[in-house]
């Protein structure tokens, strides 16, 4: 099985169709469209976008195509007020210039309903904007090694060593 250990940008050979959640990876079998299995092997974990290519062994190029998925679209004649809003819960959104893509959410989905915009189920590929912490996802809800949501006991109590 070849492996690729490496993202480029390039003209690919063959595709590969992954899901946005696929798409965030470091090790993993996956599959080409022909259905060719390889190893994806990267030195560290990393948020594939549609277009980047996975180099094989031999020089081979695999595109990465984003596949159609279940979202909500979001709709409004104004849209920036609900785009703050999606920003400021951490949710992944692709941001049109008419509309907004974010996953199934039923609160963000209540919160849009009650902020008048219009929401529908649609099927369609998903490729949301980088996020604002320099790994290009949001991770849930952490926000950087500093600010994470653990249970190191860290309830104003010192234990003997500064911070």
């Amino acid at each position: 099985m070849q492996v690729a250990s490496k993202i480029v940008k390039g003209h690919a050979q063959e595709s590969c169709t992954l899901s946005y959640e696929d798409r965030f990876l470091r090790r993993k079998v996956l599959e080409t469209d022909a259905g060719e299995k390889f190893l994806v092997d990267l030195p560290h974990t990393t948020s594939l976008d549609h277009g980047d290519c996975f180099e094989l062994e031999d020089g081979a190029l695999i595109g990465v195509r984003a596949a159609e998925e279940a979202l909500l679209e979001i709709t409004a004649p104004n849209l920036l007020p609900l785009v703050w809003h999606i920003g400021n819960r951490h949710c992944p959104a692709q941001i049109e210039e008419a509309r907004v893509l974010v996953q199934p959410d039923h609160v963000i989905r209540d919160l849009m309903e009650r902020l008048g915009a219009e929401v529908r189920e649609v099927n369609a590929p998903f490729t949301p904007e980088g996020g604002a912490y320099g790994h290009g996802r949001t991770h849930g809800h952490s926000h950087g090694p500093d600010h994470a949501h653990s249970h190191e006991h860290n309830h104003g109590h010192n234990h003997g060593h500064s911070h």
